[in-house]
């Protein structure tokens, strides 16, 4: 068995200790933003933190009302830029904590004018030396050069921070995350036997939008690096816009398609892909379960349970969403005799400028 689907399996465990470790950190940041409000928000990751960094995106924007932009860090490192950043919060992903490029932006975001934080799962590196506050992932030893479960805590985080910012979420729903991962786990012998239908795939599509754009990419790179399969990822709005051009008969397409508002639209990809002669699969829940169509191309997760409407219907789905194409991606590298812990020509810190 890879260390990497050792890892998927540890990530129940794994969010509910980054979460009852962390909460007292979030407490006391909520404070310090009810004094200090940030007025914008800037991100700067690379890689699989970059995918946890749009999830933030959407969901900070979405529930605190505060803009959020992803950083462009070779700003700081090859043009020397130099930003106002008074009255924003300037934060830092990196599992490691010894990406450079993200490093240095912090650092300069921080001498001009930023609060800064860093969310790492190494305490003592570059980044947890850098920025003003530190969040720990908590997911301890991480072997595998796939992300998995760093890259879930990461978004547990971004509840956290959006919850500490002002969201109307609560620590309650935040902490029944978890379970539903667990749930979702369960579903690891169907996903396994599924993933030998694509052992011959060469290319595939994922799409994905709103709160589950992040999985679109994030599985799509599972693919590419642990699988060797070329893959596109796209919002489902975006791939109409071109990319809808490479659908082809026979080509594997992943669609996340949660209940709420993004369904319509992913419903209407779907369909096209279907006419294309494509083959689709959906990942959706048992809320979903009648709109989704035949089960043989549905991955159906447990309902939830929690939430309430007065919440989006998909506004907890993106972890336990994870799991079908982190297990997905880890059994086909296995079926394809590859080893999903040691990509070639990768290593688990990157460091560029």
């Amino acid at each position: 068995m890879s260390l990497m689907l050792d890892e998927i399996r540890q990530q129940p465990a794994a969010l509910d200790h980054a979460l009852s470790t962390e909460v007292q950190r979030f407490r006391d940041l909520q404070e310090h933003f009810e004094r200090h409000r940030p007025r914008f928000i800037v991100i700067a990751a690379r890689g699989t933190s970059d995918n946890a960094a749009q999830f933030g995106r959407y969901l900070i924007e979405i529930t605190t009302a505060i803009p959020v932009s992803l950083a462009a860090p070779s700003v700081f490192t090859l043009y020397n830029g130099q930003l106002d950043f008074r009255e924003v919060l300037f934060v830092g992903i990196s599992q490691s904590g010894e990406s450079t490029d993200v490093n240095i932006a912090v650092e300069e975001a921080r001498r001009c004018g930023a609060t800064t934080m860093g969310i790492t799962n190494v305490i003592g590196s570059p980044l947890s030396q850098t920025a003003d506050h530190v969040i720990l992932l908590h997911a301890g030893d991480e072997s595998s050069v796939a992300a998995t479960k760093t890259w879930t805590s990461q978004l547990l985080m971004m509840y956290l921070l959006a919850w500490s910012l002002g969201a109307p979420l609560s620590l309650d729903d935040i902490s029944r995350i978890p379970g539903w991962v667990q749930a979702a786990l369960e579903c690891e012998n169907d996903i396994a036997e599924r993933a030998r239908a694509y052992t011959f795939a060469e290319k595939a599509i994922v799409v994905g939008r709103g709160f589950n754009y992040c999985n679109a990419l994030e599985f799509a790179l599972k693919l590419m690096e642990a699988c060797y399969i070329v893959t596109g990822s796209f919002s489902s709005a975006d791939f109409l816009h071109g990319p809808v051009a490479i659908t082809e008969r026979g080509i594997p397409a992943f669609a996340f398609a949660p209940p709420g508002p993004t369904w319509p639209g992913m419903h209407a990809v779907v369909e096209k892909l279907r006419g294309a002669l494509a083959l689709p699969l959906l990942i959706t829940d048992e809320r979903n379960r009648e709109a989704a169509g035949p089960a043989d191309n549905v991955i159906l997760l447990p309902d939830p349970g929690f939430g309430g409407s007065r919440l989006p219907a998909d506004l907890f789905t993106p972890i336990p969403y994870a799991m079908p194409g982190q297990l997905l991606a880890a059994h086909l590298a296995e079926i394809k005799g590859l080893n999903p812990d040691c990509p070639r020509m990768l290593s688990k810190v990157t460091q560029t400028l």
